[in-house]
């Protein structure tokens, strides 16, 4: 089970699988498709096992996230979610398009006046169970914890994210879709390509969804191609 957050990626998605049947569900379009034979590279030969997926358009935002990854679990029962997608560099720390192994989410945006905010922001914080993936992946990655929240980041938060967290990049649905997956006891591959670096005078995706669009589709081919190697290595394809 796959889950697409942003609508950007989703039409990368789209651009990737034209010829899927594309179903609708209360929160987004999905169809299956066998990862072995992708719409953008039908005649390239593969030695992965043929890998039928569902691709599920969750929605952008923690509310989405968290109500659509909840949704697919119930309708899908996977025995195993994938969040492909994308997310904020910090100039300095990583590199544009970084694919991020996602060992950690912190949920930052939390500001609670009545009581401990660093209490809350525990609560939210989940640690993925990688222990059944081996190496060598199919992909470089960085292997790191993923602060979420729902905006973009903004440039006067980016120091207190490296000091107080360890972080390099950001998005708006990995914590999201994390912590309900375990809920759920429901295990999650999150993998993330870095789109764009935040600077102290911002990104140049910002007031440029164009910028993010093509971006986004350039991550989103890596990851979609990677895909059913990552299954396949990790036993449940």
């Amino acid at each position: 089970m796959v889950i697409i957050s942003a609508d950007a990626e989703w039409r990368g998605i789209r651009k990737l699988f034209p010829d899927a049947d594309y179903k609708v569900s209360i929160y987004g379009e999905w169809f299956e498709s066998d990862l072995t034979e992708p719409a953008f590279e039908k005649n390239a030969s593969s030695t992965a096992v043929p890998v039928p997926v569902v691709f599920f358009h969750g929605g952008w935002g923690k509310i989405s996230a968290a109500a659509s990854t909840q949704y697919a679990i119930d309708h899908w029962r996977p025995s195993l979610l994938v969040n492909l997608g994308t997310c904020g560099g910090f100039e300095g720390e990583i590199e544009r398009g970084t694919i991020l192994l996602v060992e950690k989410t912190v949920v930052y945006d939390i500001i609670e006046q009545m009581g401990d905010s660093e209490a809350h922001i525990r609560h939210y914080t989940t640690n993925l169970d990688l222990d059944w993936l081996s190496e060598p992946f199919p992909l470089p990655v960085f292997r790191s914890l993923l602060v979420s929240g729902d905006r973009d980041l903004l440039p006067q938060d980016i120091s207190l994210l490296k000091s107080k967290y360890g972080a390099a990049a950001g998005d708006w649905e990995s914590g999201a879709i994390a912590f309900t997956a375990s809920r759920n006891g429901v295990r999650v591959l999150i993998l993330r390509g870095v789109t764009d670096l935040v600077s102290s005078t911002g990104s140049p995706a910002y007031d440029n969804p164009n910028y993010f669009e093509v971006k986004a589709y350039e991550i989103l081919k890596i990851l979609v191609r990677s895909l059913p190697s990552w299954l396949s290595q990790s036993g449940f394809s």
